[in-house]
């Protein structure tokens, strides 16, 4: 039988990291893949390239009680037009509403994939609203796919979902990661390379220190600018390489802003769509000093790429590495940032040997099929 899945989001943006190439692998084993998101110009390109139909559904990420019910109802109309079968629901908006939607009109599968919990970083009644909704959206649900072994810790211990609806893939991920073709370092082209440290003026032989996500304080970035400035003063050749946007969404303080901006040795990019495997391939660590997070798919991509990692322990980013095996933990502090990234420095051989290891690691257990096969039997089947 042709199933009918129907995924919800609140963002164009997610698309391609949660779910991308396994839209045309589904759709090349015969499922009906439908899409629901805010508004895009990005999104029907990207859904004719990869097979799936859609509807723009303006999907706030605050709440909004007329403007998400209005959503809802259009999602249900949506799913009883298109006689949808399962309704997975992404990010915390998308999913609360995707699942609302789904329980009216009776899915019988209805998926929350708990890719992260945003009120781990949040205080007082905005806090206990999102502890809140992570309840409810589990309930509505039939099952809860949390992509990191930390997130199903922390949702038994904060009694967000019923335990018999917890579930992963394998040891973790939403997606995987195209470790064969897209982030292999064996396939990098030189030329290009070369023109691409040249275009961000970054000097041959330096030591990089990379960090690729979302530009405000929840990701670390205060600290990691504020260790950075420190590590100038001990040595010269030596550049942080920010990919990703700033956002206003718990910006940044102004003076870090400024500091990004007027630095020479900090190199900001803004998002990236394309090629981000190069950027990977200028980088001699990764870095990732985030106050929450689900898992960290920069964390898998730079070590599929063969660059050793550092993040924190206390997130579910501890389960992307083997500390001191492919990267190392690191507290939440600008002292201890320069301190393990200044040991790097020192021990260019732990460089390649953690990098080595983190690639072993990822293809060991988070390639792409490893991944979708899960998808396919806990979710469509």
């Amino acid at each position: 039988m042709d199933k009918k899945i129907l995924h919800v989001v609140n963002i164009y943006f997610v698309l391609p990291y949660f779910i991308g190439e396994q839209f045309k692998y589904f759709a090349n084993k015969g499922y009906s893949q439908y899409v629901i998101c805010s508004p895009s110009e990005y999104l029907e390109g990207f859904a004719k390239e990869n097979k799936f139909r859609y509807k723009e559904v303006p999907i706030l990420r605050s709440i909004s009680p007329i403007r998400d019910l209005l959503s809802i109802i259009s999602i249900c109309k949506f799913i009883k037009e298109n006689n949808i079968d399962i309704v997975v629901g992404h990010t915390p908006k998308g999913a609360l509403l995707a699942m609302c939607a789904s329980f009216i009109m009776r899915v019988p599968k209805r998926i929350y994939f708990r890719h992260g919990l945003v009120y781990e970083t949040s205080k007082g009644l905005n806090k206990q609203i999102m502890i809140f909704i992570e309840k409810f959206t589990s309930f509505l649900s039939t099952k809860v796919i949390c992509v990191s072994p930390y997130l199903i810790e922390k949702s038994i211990n904060d009694k967000l979902t019923n335990n018999k609806k917890i579930d992963i893939l394998n040891i973790g991920s939403c997606n995987g990661v195209d470790a064969l073709c897209k982030f292999n370092p064996d396939l990098i082209n030189e030329n290009r390379l070369i023109e691409l440290r040249k275009q961000i003026r970054i000097n041959d032989n330096s030591f990089v220190i990379g960090y690729s996500g979302r530009l405000v304080k929840d990701k670390g970035i205060v600290e990691l600018v504020d260790a950075f400035k420190k590590l100038c003063l001990v040595t010269d050749n030596i550049f942080l390489l920010l990919v990703g946007p700033l956002e206003i969404r718990d910006s940044l303080p102004k003076e870090i802003i400024e500091e990004i901006e007027s630095n020479d040795k900090i190199i900001s990019t803004g998002l990236i769509h394309d090629d981000i495997e190069y950027y990977y391939s200028l980088m001699s660590i990764l870095i990732l000093p985030t106050h929450r997070e689900g898992l960290g798919t920069c964390i898998l991509e730079a070590s599929s790429m063969g660059k050793p990692v550092l993040t924190t322990s206390h997130t579910g980013s501890r389960d992307a590495i083997k500390n001191n095996l492919t990267g190392m933990y690191i507290d939440m502090n600008a002292e201890d940032i320069y301190n393990k990234i200044l040991h790097y420095i020192k021990t260019p051989e732990l460089i390649n040997k953690h990098g080595r290891n983190g690639r072993d690691f990822v293809l060991s257990n988070f390639q792409q099929h490893l991944i979708w096969r899960e998808i396919e039997k806990k979710i469509y089947q």
